[in-house]
């Protein structure tokens, strides 16, 4: 098992990841703006669902696949690239004169879990990332080497949730106040969609 003092230093470390500007955190600040708190919180927890994919795919070795493999990163970028410029256009297309996001898809909510495991899964870098960073903090004397990336993968989560939740709580009472206002709301529209572009543009441009 992994001792305690070197899942404090892990914790700390991802703590710290979460707070560095990604495209993860960005997605959770601008959901939580337009959508409200709750919408972010959602949006969180697909997200961090996504992680215990990446977390298994590391753990299963099948992160290699895609390090190894242009072609399969590639085509797992593009697909995430055109969901985010998917999103942009629906952004555009949403009324400003209709009610706030929030009371109108209050019913949405699965649509939201979802669109946060989307937005991660296909990330390839993630798993890579995970590959990379995960088995520097296991040893072969602390056990199965695929246990301990499972349980750090958990202590990642953790971090994130706190993180990411933290951001979706803040984002969304600022965007409350916002979108009191047609003007407001229709300029946060624009901004979202353009955040939506850039990192999907970021995304269909990265390399392994």
């Amino acid at each position: 098992m992994t001792p305690l003092e070197t899942t404090l230093a892990f914790f700390g470390v991802s703590v710290l990841l979460g707070l560095s500007p990604g495209p993860d955190n960005l997605f959770v600040l601008m959901q939580s703006v337009l959508r409200g708190r709750g919408a972010g919180l959602l949006v969180v927890l697909g997200l961090c669902t996504g992680l215990l994919v990446h977390t298994a795919a590391v753990a299963l070795g099948l992160a290699a696949l895609f390090a190894a493999s242009a072609a399969a990163f590639t085509a797992l970028k593009l697909v995430g690239a055109g969901y985010l410029a998917y999103l942009a256009w629906q952004v555009l297309r949403a009324p400003t004169d209709a009610p706030p996001l929030q009371a109108r898809e209050a019913g949405e909510g699965w649509q939201l879990y979802r669109r946060g495991i989307f937005m991660n899964v296909t990330n390839p870098k993630v798993s890579i990332f995970f590959l990379a960073f995960l088995p520097q903090f296991t040893r072969p004397e602390y056990g199965a080497v695929g246990v301990q990336v499972l349980w750090l993968g958990f202590v990642f989560i953790v971090a994130t949730l706190l993180v990411f939740g933290s951001i979706a709580l803040f984002a969304g009472y600022i965007g409350g106040v916002l979108r009191r206002s047609a003007t407001a709301r229709k300029a946060l529209n624009r901004v979202t969609a353009l955040v939506f572009l850039g990192l999907a543009a970021r995304l269909a441009v990265a390399e392994r």
